[in-house]
C-alpha cells in the first residue's frame, strides 16, 4: 500500500473526470463508437473514472485489475462473438488499461492495445483529452475492422455511451 496514491485519490476533486471529459467530449466519444462499430463485430466499451475507493486502494488494486474488475461487472464479455472490448481510463493515476474479450485475444496481441494506451496517455499529458480518446477509438477500430469485419446483421450488444464512475 502506498500512501502517496491513497492521498492522491482522497483529495481528488469529485468533478476531475467532468473537466476532462465534458459533455460534449463524451458525445463525441459515443459518436465514435457508434461509427466504429458499424465497421466491425466487435463491441467497444469506454469506461472512465476519477478516484477510486480508498479499500482497493488500501488492497494496492491495480489500473489493471480494476479495468478487469468492470469488464466483468459491465458485461463487456457478455457478447456473442466474445468480441467486447473495454478502454478505462483511470485518471487520478493517469493510466489507461484497454481488456479485450478471449475472442479478440486469440487475434490482437497485447502489445497492440498497450501501444493505443500510450497513445492516449501522451495525449493525456497535453490534456489533449478527447483527441486521445478519438484516435484511440480509430486505431481500435482499424484492428477490429481487420480481425472482425462486419457481418450482416450486426446487433449493438452493448452500451455506445461511455460510462463514468
Amino acid at each position: 500500500m502506498k500512501l502517496g496514491r491513497i492521498l492522491k485519490h482522497l483529495f481528488a476533486p469529485h468533478w476531475i473526470v467532468a473537466r476532462a471529459f465534458p459533455r460534449r467530449t463524451l458525445a463525441a466519444v459515443e459518436a465514435a463508437i457508434q461509427a466504429s462499430e458499424k465497421s466491425h463485430d466487435g463491441e467497444l466499451r469506454f469506461a472512465l473514472e476519477g478516484a477510486l475507493h480508498p479499500w482497493p486502494l488500501a488492497r494496492g488494486q491495480s489500473a489493471r485489475a480494476r479495468a478487469i474488475e468492470l469488464f466483468s461487472s459491465l458485461r463487456v464479455w457478455d457478447t456473442e462473438h466474445n468480441s467486447g472490448v473495454l478502454i478505462y481510463v483511470q485518471l487520478v493515476d493517469r493510466r489507461i488499461e484497454i481488456i479485450a474479450d478471449r475472442g479478440i485475444s486469440a487475434k490482437v496481441e497485447q502489445r497492440e492495445w498497450d501501444a493505443i494506451c500510450r497513445g492516449m496517455e501522451a495525449a493525456f499529458r497535453l490534456r489533449n483529452y478527447e483527441q486521445g480518446a478519438l484516435e484511440a477509438i480509430a486505431q481500435a477500430t482499424l484492428l477490429l475492422s481487420r480481425h472482425f469485419p462486419a457481418q450482416a446483421g450486426n446487433p449493438n450488444e452493448l452500451p455506445d455511451r461511455p460510462v463514468v464512475l
